[in-house]
């Protein structure tokens, strides 16, 4: 890990040095970004009014396979069901570096009044259900089919390989799917042959600032996993709940002791973490007292210690508290995504990158995010940096907040040039600090 550090560390000077001397390379890529914007807002749209579910992006995969074809790369489709991955090789020794782009939507009826709005009707879960991309990965493909374009036609100026992963299943799948997205592509190989050296990706963010460049070093995401609790006690007539053993009541002190779990029994200084109730059913009418009862909820965790005792504590406190009622609780916890974690020498040596794209008061250091994202099952096979692109659309005078996997979900479009200018920045100067 220190020679790692090192080696980063004086790669980090070498792209300084760099960029003193090349500036030319620099303009000429901001320009091809700025002639390719109308190009990239294209794309993004042909996405949006047409999302596919994870596991589905059966059109979306290979229109973009039939584009990087087009531009001479090396074109591996389908990967892990429905992803792409293009390989330019610049034909000069060097390091690998990975770039990568989720391509999933999600099962939510879009609420917005746009004219590329998606129309996409799917049954989902037993139900009709309308799919849209509300958390930006037709934005992250269109970006990084800008980034193949623009680092094709610079490619007698480049060194080492550069890997496009075009990534299926990003917002996750049911078990019997499993693995899938990133997991499935490390599984198929896709960071050997050649081996990558580092790999870098971005996510936009609809409710910071259009156009900043958001990161944080060290643990930047959560980790993710769900558990599932089946509470048995013993049916009755609900007029004497005497004669039974009431799994409502039984599940609902669970989940407020579950509450402590995180108020009381974990270090909040060292790092967050989260225990969310986001289900819970039981009985089918008013005056029956069920014998069962489920809760289902999520977990999120930074660090393995933190989430090994986070699950050990949610076993312990559902099943002493059903005890203490004469009920039982069986506790399943699923394993899901591990927390995103930057390489901390490799996020040092790319700021100034980043400082490039967007300017140095547009570069911020930010809290850790309690979402997930499957990039880190990447980042534990090889040093990674993952970053937030901030899109909110304040021009737009919108009457309600743009979030993340809501039906109002918006980014601002302008914000594009800056996310593919860093994703250039970070894959040119890396190359070049070799």
């Amino acid at each position: 890990m220190a020679k790692r550090s090192i080696l980063f560390l004086l790669m980090g000077a070498a792209i300084l040095s760099h960029a003193q001397k090349t500036p030319k390379l620099s303009q000429k890529l901001d320009q091809q970004v700025k002639a390719l914007e109308p190009q990239v807002i294209e794309w993004r749209r042909k996405f949006h009014q047409s999302p596919e579910l994870s596991n589905r992006e059966t059109n979306t995969g290979a229109f973009i396979a039939q584009y990087l074809k087009s531009l001479g790369l090396e074109v591996q489709y389908p990967v892990a069901k429905t992803g792409v991955v293009a390989l330019l090789k610049s034909g000069k020794p060097g390091p690998v570096v990975a770039l990568r782009a989720d391509m999933d939507a999600l099962p939510i009826s879009e609420k917005n009044s746009l004219p590329f709005a998606s129309n996409v009707k799917v049954n989902f879960g037993g139900q009709e259900t309308g799919v849209m991309h509300a958390c930006g990965h037709d934005a992250h493909m269109a970006m990084l089919m800008a980034v193949a374009k623009i680092l094709v036609d610079n490619k007698s100026e480049l060194k080492g390989s550069v890997k496009f992963l075009f990534q299926p299943a990003e917002e996750g799948v049911g078990p019997s799917e499993s693995p899938a997205g990133a997991e499935l592509m490390v599984k198929e190989g896709v960071l050997e042959n050649p081996k990558v050296d580092a790999i870098f990706g971005l996510h936009i963010q609809s409710l910071m600032p259009s156009g900043t460049l958001n990161y944080r070093s060290g643990p930047f995401m959560a980790a993710v996993d769900g558990f599932d609790v089946k509470v048995t006690g013993k049916g009755a007539h609900g007029a004497t709940p005497w004669e039974g053993i009431d799994p409502v009541v039984v599940s609902s002190q669970i989940v407020n002791g579950l509450q402590t779990i995180v108020s009381r029994q974990t270090a909040l200084t060292d790092a967050a973490a989260v225990v969310t109730v986001g289900s819970f059913h039981a009985g089918i009418r008013r005056n029956i007292i069920p014998d069962e009862a489920l809760l289902q909820g999520t977990i999120r965790t930074f660090g393995a210690d933190a989430q090994k005792k986070v699950h050990e504590k949610i076993k312990l406190t559902a099943t002493k508290i059903a005890e203490a009622s004469g009920a039982t609780a069986d506790v399943q916890i699923q394993i899901m995504y591990p927390a995103t974690i930057n390489d901390p020498a490799l996020t040092e040596m790319m700021v100034p990158s980043l400082i490039k794209a967007a300017g140095k008061e547009k570069v911020n250091v930010v809290s850790p995010a309690t979402m997930a994202e499957d990039f880190s099952f990447f980042q534990q096979k090889v040093p990674g940096f993952f970053f937030f692109l901030g899109a909110y659309p304040a021009e737009m005078k919108l009457e309600r907040k743009p979030t993340h996997h809501t039906a109002d979900f918006m980014i601002d479009e302008n914000a594009f040039g800056v996310g593919v200018k860093a994703l250039l920045n970070v894959t040119v100067d890396y190359l070049s600090a070799h």
